[in-house]
């Protein structure tokens, strides 16, 4: 049943969130669910999605209640909300009774916008009868991809969500996630019962995000000089696939200087929890992890968010990358990436539960996965494609910035697979990649010797390329599926079906230059690395620069006293448009992006005393918002 609003979404974004206009397709989608509608939103992080939902509930009558899979974070996602005026709770197990049946009595009495339920707490019975004695505006799910069976952040409990429709068919239901292809989209309306729900699809283009991939020899090496020479003193993401090396790399970057904190489901829960949020608290913290963080993180100001170990899937990828930069300024995607990632999923993939068809669906993401690293195209043009958005070339990765050239690698596979096919043939054998380039070398190791592969027709035929060449063919030939990991847990390497059209020169094989590690070649400095310090500042002059930067001491100690995360009181984005702007008065602090009326009244007068360089003064006496 639709609702006539006393209060319109426009007046609402500019009074209580402090922004002028709305973005994209955030008009439209909270029109269509203010006015009754269901909807299937799909907008990349850093889009605005929250307020996708937030909203529709503050204008429609009664309390929206918001599935999220998030309990850890559930606290700060209801500080910030009340840090701007909207009246927000959350039920979970962090609380105790008495708390929880605060909240309850909160709710029941119409004092609350907005209530956060995780999945399971919702399938309880207790929970739905204290829902139905409630009245709901609407109904969000956020983090919907986790209803997918083939998505990385599979939650079961989401799979029983199509109750919502079911129980409380009036109520309009908004279904929110950060990146979904064409199948999974499906999934998501079919199990959520949406498939009557109209579906808004964001552009999934991140430009300020510069993507950079680059072959993985001294990885923490690598990770160190991104770090130093671009993003000193910046916020960041580190991901690694194992507990071990996360908890090594973390510890490493400390010994460096670097504030770094490990993140894993291995650490006791308060070590977990602690880590976490000095992360979201504090400026210039590097949170080293496994994927098992990031989701619902809401921290604006991650300057970048590196990876040193291949992702599983394109969509794994996006969403963690995602979390850099969601204030809209420049930020950076990095990876080192090379051959034993690439044999190290090809054999989790063997070694996975399912059936033939789960196996081969992880296949066809790591196939994806690999075809990213190896393009010779725009990595984000590839990726907008994946996601069926198409584009034109970006100019910020690095194949845009330093396009790479194809070079005939046809030769230099045929040798490769005659090594292969002679070992196997000749001696019933099978090697990894480090004794089959000795082969080619015509080095005589102990192990060449041992086998007597010396005597084999290709020993020594491979000079032409380095060690670090060879290994780059190798891993683009497994890319290309013109190589195979051998099933045996030993990094043998074996021929495939597409490896004959190829030893018979019916099939060329392209390769990437660039990914030949060649002898003396620089690399072009990229948009992100022309600067140092916040990003947020980088335009500013060295006047306005000096005022962000005591706008963010200011900032950090306000935030200390009141246990939020700096983010909480203003972004990076906000703060730098005070100091580039320096607001006289309350209608000029009221006017900046990012300041809505509770947070002018809250800290107008703190703010203007940084601005103006004066303590103590009342500098605000009647905020005049409109």
């Amino acid at each position: 049943m639709s609702h006539v609003p006393d209060l319109l979404p426009l007046d609402v974004l500019r009074t209580t969130f402090g922004y002028d206009d709305f973005r994209g397709e955030q008009g439209a989608i909270i029109d269509h669910v203010a006015g009754g509608g269901d909807a299937i939103v799909l907008m990349p992080t850093g889009g605005g999605k929250s307020l996708c939902y937030q909203i529709p509930a503050m204008v429609r009558p009664g309390v929206g209640v918001v599935i999220s899979p998030l309990i850890a974070l559930m606290h700060d996602q209801v500080t910030a909300l009340e840090n701007v005026g909207v009246r927000a709770g959350f039920l979970n197990s962090s609380q105790n009774y008495d708390l929880q049946r605060l909240t309850e009595q909160q709710a029941t009495a119409g004092e609350l916008d907005l209530l956060y339920l995780a999945p399971e707490r919702l399938d309880l019975a207790r929970t739905q009868e204290f829902l139905d004695r409630l009245t709901l505006s609407v109904f969000a799910i956020d983090e919907a991809h986790c209803v997918s069976q083939w998505g990385h952040d599979f939650r079961p409990e989401y799979l029983k969500l199509s109750v919502l429709g079911q129980r409380w068919p009036d109520v309009p239901r908004i279904a929110l996630t950060a990146t979904a292809t064409p199948s999974t989209r499906r999934e998501i309306a079919e199990r959520l019962g949406l498939q009557q729900a109209r579906t808004f699809v964001a552009s999934f283009d991140r430009p300020n995000i510069s993507y950079r991939i680059e072959p993985k020899q001294q990885p923490l090496k690598q990770l160190l000089t991104l770090i130093r020479s671009e993003h000193d003193g910046d916020s960041g993401i580190v991901y690694c696939l194992s507990r071990k090396s996360v908890e090594a790399t973390a510890e490493s970057l400390v010994k460096q200087g670097i504030d770094a904190l490990p993140y894993h489901a291995g650490l006791p829960a308060g070590v977990r929890s602690a880590n976490q949020s000095r992360f979201l608290r504090e400026d210039g913290v590097v949170m080293v992890a496994t994927i098992a963080f990031g989701m619902g993180i809401d921290k604006p100001d991650v300057r970048f968010v590196a990876h040193l170990d291949l992702p599983r899937s394109i969509e794994g990828y996006y969403q963690e990358t995602g979390r850099a930069g969601r204030d809209g300024l420049p930020a950076t995607a990095w990876m080192a990436y090379g051959l034993a990632d690439v044999v190290q999923q090809r054999q989790m993939i063997d070694r996975s539960e399912g059936d033939a068809a789960h196996k081969r669906q992880l296949g066809q993401h790591l196939e994806a996965m690999l075809g990213l690293c190896e393009t010779l195209r725009c990595r984000r043009q590839l990726m907008l494609d994946y996601f069926g958005e198409p584009s034109e070339p970006c100019g910020n990765c690095d194949t845009c910035l330093n396009p790479p050239t194809p070079w005939d690698g046809t030769v230099a596979a045929q040798k490769l697979l005659s090594t292969v096919v002679r070992l196997k043939r000749e001696r019933n054998q099978r090697f990894g990649a480090g004794q089959l380039i000795d082969i080619l070398h015509g080095r005589r190791t102990t192990r060449v010797e041992q086998w007597r592969h010396d005597q084999l027709s290709t020993f020594g035929i491979g000079t032409e390329l380095t060690d670090l060449q060879w290994r780059a063919v190798i891993r683009q030939l497994l890319a290309a599926g013109v190589l195979a990991v051998s099933p045996d847990g030993h990094h043998t390497l074996e021929i495939t079906d597409a490896s004959w059209p190829v030893l018979r020169g019916e099939r060329p094989v392209p390769l990437r230059e660039d990914a030949v590690v060649r002898a003396g070649s620089t690399r072009k400095r990229t948009a992100s690395a022309a600067t140092k310090g916040p990003a947020a500042a980088t335009e500013l002059s060295a006047e306005d620069r000096e005022l962000f930067e005591r706008l963010r001491t200011w900032r950090a100690e306000t935030a200390r006293a009141a246990a939020v995360p700096a983010y909480v009181v203003f972004p990076d984005a906000t703060l730098a448009a005070i100091a580039q702007h320096r607001p006289a008065n309350a209608d000029e602090l009221f006017a900046i992006s990012g300041v809505g009326a509770k947070k002018l009244d809250s800290y107008g007068d703190a703010v203007l005393a940084v601005v103006i360089g004066r303590d103590g003064d009342r500098l605000i006496t009647t905020p005049t918002p409109g």
